[in-house]
């Protein structure tokens, strides 16, 4: 995916303020200067790598839906802090406490890889800044992670694939590989279809686990074509997932059925081209989600940033969002955090997606669909789930 150059080293956009009050803790302190303070919103996403386009299009999604209400939160002005987090969990202490302890932001923005969304919610629900995770899925940080202070925007990673193990069976899938990533969220993915599609009748015949970020698949490919399961089912993102699936169609195995979550071709089906036809994929949201506002936001986001929304995009509108209501109920007030935090409990996004509310954990109630790629585009078939809760094992709130 195209991604604009950013630095690795923390980015500072807009000037600095004195004086800033942040918080830091549960216990509110009285709100003393007004609203001429800015808010200072912390960023912690990929701008290079793998994941580069991903955490581009996050930050344009967030700041595009916080334009579209007067550029202010709560009435006050924005200062942006930026961290490329580089999708290296060993640096994700460190890069959050650059934005929590040392810029004392009053919000924390990330990130995409589950690897490093547990370091960045272990130093932020010690530290009690209200963070938003535009999307990493890692069930812990809805699950025994969970925190009051700690909300998501875009999915878990047993939401996406859950209802896949259905669709399997349905399909008339009995013996499948399944193959991922090595780290969290691809783990946690295939353990959820297999969690479905096992207790269905469905037979795992091999998991291929592939090291971080490798995107060498020679090996693995004949390795499937050997085996000559009913289908694949994997999870791969961003580049890895255009490299992927090319590599599974060069290899002549467009004969066994692809199937995934729609990670596997979301933000770049175009350079998959006819490689991606007929794969078949599970989300929280699809390109052409035939909606008024799905319409609108697509034309508005393709305006502003010459290139086309994903579901990237969609996730980083709806934390704007959210940061955009919560700051309306609490009138600007940083220091107001039970408040605050009451506010973004009860919020009802209006998204691109579909309306979504959030569950005890602080995860997405959503919609889940079945989407199939088509002469090039992403179609949705329908809806493999509907209004699909999270399970939030381990979560003391549920």
């Amino acid at each position: 995916m195209d991604s604009k150059p950013v630095s690795r080293r923390t980015i500072l956009q807009g000037a600095a303020v004195a004086g800033l009050a942040g918080a830091s803790g549960f216990v509110p302190t009285k709100f003393a200067i007004g609203n001429t303070a800015k808010v200072k919103v912390g960023i912690m996403l990929p701008y290079s790598g793998t994941y580069a386009g991903l955490g581009e299009a996050i930050t344009n999604g967030m700041k595009m839906a916080i334009a579209e209400k007067g550029g202010k939160l709560g009435g006050r002005d924005i200062e942006y802090v930026a961290v490329d987090d580089e999708s290296d969990p060993a640096k994700a202490p460190e890069n959050t406490n650059k934005l929590v302890t040392g810029e004392k932001v009053d919000f924390v923005v990330g990130t995409v890889h589950s690897g490093v969304a547990m370091g960045m919610v272990k130093v932020t629900k010690q530290s009690g800044t209200i963070t938003i995770i535009p999307n990493a899925g890692a069930n812990a940080a809805t699950g025994p992670m969970c925190s009051p202070n700690i909300f998501r925007t875009s999915f878990s990673n047993w939401q996406t694939t859950f209802p896949l193990g259905k669709v399997a069976i349905e399909k008339g899938y009995k013996n499948v590989v399944t193959m991922t990533w090595k780290y969290a969220a691809g783990e946690e993915m295939i353990g959820a279809f297999e969690e479905h599609f096992t207790s269905r009748g469905g037979r795992i015949a091999r998991q291929i686990l592939v090291p971080f970020p490798n995107v060498e698949f020679q090996a693995n490919l004949t390795e499937i074509a050997a085996l000559k399961p009913d289908a694949v089912m994997c999870f791969f993102a961003g580049a890895g997932a255009l490299k992927f699936v090319k590599d599974y169609a060069a290899a002549g195995l467009k004969g066994i059925p692809l199937i995934g979550p729609g990670f596997l071709t979301d933000g770049v089906l175009k350079g998959q081209g006819e490689a991606a036809e007929g794969i078949l994929t599970t989300l929280h949201y699809a390109d052409n989600l035939d909606t008024p506002l799905n319409k609108t936001f697509r034309a508005a986001y393709e305006k502003q940033f010459g290139k086309g929304a994903d579901v990237y995009a969609v996730q980083g509108y709806d934390a704007g969002q959210l940061l955009v209501q919560a700051m309306a109920a609490v009138k600007g007030d940083t220091s107001a955090q039970p408040a605050l935090i009451a506010a973004m409990e009860k919020a009802e996004i209006k998204s691109p997606r579909g309306n979504f509310t959030f569950s005890k954990a602080h995860n997405p109630i959503q919609d889940i669909y079945l989407r199939e790629v088509k002469n090039g585009q992403e179609t949705v078939l329908g809806v493999a789930q509907k209004g699909l809760i999270d399970p939030a094992r381990g979560c003391k709130a549920v």
